[in-house]
Parts: structure tokens; sequence; C-alpha cells
């Protein structure tokens, strides 16, 4: 019988008196060290959470208590940032490139795969031209191993949704190619103005991609031409994915995330519509920016738009050369100028200057407050002290104690007003201020759109005159008046 190199040890049920010794080669040769190699770390998508998991009885032998905690927590996620004012690029440059192969077909997303992409496709257009009213999008897709391009790249977000809407018509087919995407993407991004971000969102489906040449040399082109990318995967993790956002973003793997289900999908995709942050000093660098803010005309005689060249009543002049363009924000065809609104500019700068993250209510500090501030429902009653005990117990065992109060409060750290967290989450997504600190006047609240205002003054074509109040997000311009940013 052949020496064994491991050693041998007696179950402990075993009569039998078997001594451990260290099984050893007759060579003398010393034995393997029997220390277990650590087991594989998991990735994100591999790892199950089970909601069921997390559901406690309370106190009164019910689940009410578990199943709302569970949603608050849900909610509170949405609003839990980063709310450190970083510099960011508000004008964006962005195309979205569609997986239109084969593999979009696969029905691990109800209906399919395609149906839910075209859907959430939808929502990200309409959700990042409400963050970003001054940005620019276009569409790609991918389908038998080459790329076509979907919609031109505009700021007329009713342009993309129906170039998206018309590929329900379309069926997938074919293998992607994200050699072909990307230098699409490339090209349409090129000839972009300096002072804006380029930027390439890509939904890929499949494990496979069918290129004509060196994917790696465009990777390097991409970072020559400061193009950024975030990938959206459907499937599994893809190698070359991890490597393309890596290298595009400056060794950053979190623009790379596999999609668990729909909601984590969705999740995905409006990560992309919030600014990426400035990462390097010589890419920050300040410049001038002509902008124009022209006032809509309603006119009694049909005349042509310089943008499309059909017959309408109403537009807007430019502020340069009064050409007429149909919907703001956009470029002049004529003279080139970016036209705007002031409140397209207001509206940007609640990502410059994020609202603070609210802080939870204990139960000792709740009984200040009956209702919402903001909406004026009801908080629950406070308890007495056992109740108090057993309820944060409670909590506590169900694993949602961090990230969602125990008493339903949620508290500005300004005005110290107390909230529901129905309008924690308006407050954060749609308002971008505080009601509580403004309506303490103007003293408190800085909300989304920082402090103080500025003026610029410069010249240009006849008078030129701007003036913008970033405080509470509100913007100025007069009619017909250039301003430089």
């Amino acid at each position: 019988m052949p020496y064994s190199d491991d050693e041998y040890e007696a179950e402990a049920d075993s009569g039998d008196e078997v001594p451990q010794k260290k099984g050893t080669r007759r060579s003398g040769v010393s034995t393997r060290s029997q220390t277990k190699p650590a087991p594989p770390s998991k990735e994100k998508w591999e790892e199950i959470h089970r909601s069921w998991d997390q559901v406690v009885e309370g106190a009164d032998g019910s689940i009410a208590s578990s199943v709302i905690t569970l949603l608050e927590s849900t909610k509170r996620k949405r609003v839990l940032r980063d709310a450190t004012p970083l510099q960011r690029g508000i004008i964006r440059h962005m195309i979205l490139v569609l997986d239109l192969s084969t593999a979009m077909m696969e029905k691990d997303f109800r209906p399919t795969r395609y149906l839910v992409t075209l859907r959430y496709a939808v929502e990200f257009i309409r959700e990042f031209f409400e963050q970003n009213p001054i940005s620019q999008l276009g569409i790609v897709g991918m389908k038998d191993g080459v790329a076509e391009r979907v919609s031109e790249m505009s700021g007329n977000p009713v342009d993309h949704i129906s170039a998206v809407q018309k590929l329900r018509q379309v069926e997938p087919k074919g293998s992607p190619s994200l050699q072909n995407a990307l230098d699409m993407s490339r090209a349409a991004l090129f000839h972009t103005p300096s002072h804006g971000t380029r930027e390439v969102l890509l939904i890929f489906a499949g494990l496979s991609s069918s290129d004509p040449g060196d994917i790696h040399e465009t990777i390097y082109s991409l970072i020559e031409d400061k193009i950024s990318c975030r990938v959206v995967g459907l499937a599994a993790q893809v190698a070359i994915c991890t490597e393309l956002c890596r290298k595009t973003n400056p060794g950053d793997t979190t623009a790379y995330g596999v999609a668990m289900h729909e909601f984590h999908f969705r999740e995905l995709l409006m990560e992309a519509t919030i600014p990426p942050v400035t990462r390097k000093a010589k890419s920050s660098v300040p410049s001038l920016l002509m902008m124009g803010f022209p006032s809509r005309e309603v006119e009694k005689q049909a005349s042509f738009c310089a943008c499309h060249g059909k017959p309408t009543k109403g537009g807007y002049r430019c502020s340069r050369c009064t050409s007429k363009v149909c919907a703001l924000p956009s470029d002049c065809p004529t003279c080139g100028l970016t036209l705007i609104l002031s409140t397209h500019l207001a509206r940007s700068y609640h990502h410059l200057f994020p609202l603070e993250n609210w802080a939870e209510v204990p139960w000792k500090r709740a009984a200040k407050s009956t209702h919402c501030f903001g909406c004026q429902s009801p908080f629950p009653p406070v308890p007495d002290g056992n109740a108090t005990k057993s309820s944060t117990a409670t909590a506590t065992a169900s694993g949602t104690s961090s990230s969602n109060s125990v008493s339903s409060r949620y508290a500005c750290g300004k005005c110290r007003r107390h909230f529901c967290v129905d309008c924690d989450v308006f407050a954060h997504e749609v308002l971008h201020n505080c009601p509580g600190c403004l309506s303490m006047g103007a003293g408190v609240g800085e909300g989304g759109g920082g402090s103080g205002v500025g003026k610029v003054i410069g010249k240009g074509m006849g008078k030129v005159k701007g003036k913008v109040s970033n405080r509470n997000g509100d913007g100025v311009g007069d009619k017909g008046d250039v301003m430089v940013i």
C-alpha cells in the first residue's frame, strides 16, 4: 500500500484508537501543508438575496411592520447617495448603444430582454433629459455583426423616443459587434466640443462579440479621444467589457454592472443619468461658452424653421441671427449658437450642489412631530419604553435599521424638520431642495442649487447680458440676451 501524504484522523464515533501521525514518504520529503486554500470570492451577480428571509414577526405576531420596513428600505436606497459637492460635467454628449442581436430574445426578463430593454430605454431618455437638459444624446444599435444608427445626436427627447419605439417592429437577429458599435460611437462624438463630456452607455446581452479587427486598438482610440464607457450586462460578466470600462474610466470598475433582475437593470440604467465626476485637472480647465436665451414667439402666419425646414406658427428666434428653431435646447443651424432656456441651465445646478441626505430620527427625538412637514401625513405614534425597545430590536433583527428610520421620520440637518419617506424621495429626486429650509427664508436653505448669485456680463452681438441665481435653482435671462459662461 503506498504511503499517503495526508494526515489520517479517526472519526469521533469510532471505537478504535488510532494514533494520529503524519504520513511521510520513504524518501524523507516533508509533508504538504495542511492549510486549505481560501474559497474563491463570488461576484455580486452570483449572490442571492431573498426578501422573505428578512421578514420578522412583530410583538403582535403579524408581519405588517416588517413589510412596511422593507418598503421604506427600498425607497431609501434610491436617495442615499454621496452628497459631497464635486466638479461634474453638466454639458454631456452620450451615445446609447442597444444590443439588437438574437441574445435579446431570451426570456429571463419577462416577456423578453428585448422588450424590457426598449421600455427602460424610453424611461432612460426621459430621465436623462430631465436631469441633463442642456445635454445631447444619440442611439446606435448592434445586430448581424454590424452597427447601425438609430437616431442622430440631438437634444430633443421626442425624436429619440419615437426612434426607439419603432424598434418594436424590428426583430433582433445575428450577433453583436462591440468594435463596430464603439467605432461608430467614436465617430459621432469626435466633433463634439471639448467643454462637454463624451460618454458611451452600452447595453450588452451577449457573451461574445463578432469583431472585424482588434478591439484593443479601438479601446486605445477611445482613451485618446477622452471617451468614457459604461456597460450594463444582461447575461454574465464578460472580460472585454471589464477591460473596456476599467481603461476608459481610470481604474474604476464600477462602470460595469450585470443586471440580476429587472429592477436592478433599471437602477443600473438610471445611474448613468448622473453627470460623471471630473477626475483629472487637465480636463477641468474652465473655458468660455456663449449661449443664447431666446423667448417663444407665436406667429399669425406660418414660416419655415431653420432646423427641419417645415412651416410652423411658433418657435424661438436665435439671439444672434434671428433664425427660427422649433424646440430648445438646440444649436442654431445658421450661426451655431447654443440656444437654451434659463430654466434649463438652472436645473443642471443640483448636480453640482446636491441636497444632503436626511438623518433617521430615533424614537427618543420623535415626540416633537406628529405629522410630516411636507405632505402632512400622520406619523406613527410614539410608543412607551418597552414597545420602543422591541420595535428597535425587530428592525435590527431584520437587518434594515441602517437604511431606514424605526420611527418613519427623517430630519433635515439644517432646519430639523421631520419628513416621511415619500417626501424624502421626492425632495432628493425631483425637487432637489428642502421644503423646510425654503419655508424659513433666504438665510437657511441651500437646497440643490447651492448658494449665492452670479452675474456674467460680456460683449457680443449688441447688448449682451445675463444673470443666473443658483441659490434655489432659479435662472433669469432677458429676451434675446446672450450669456457667456
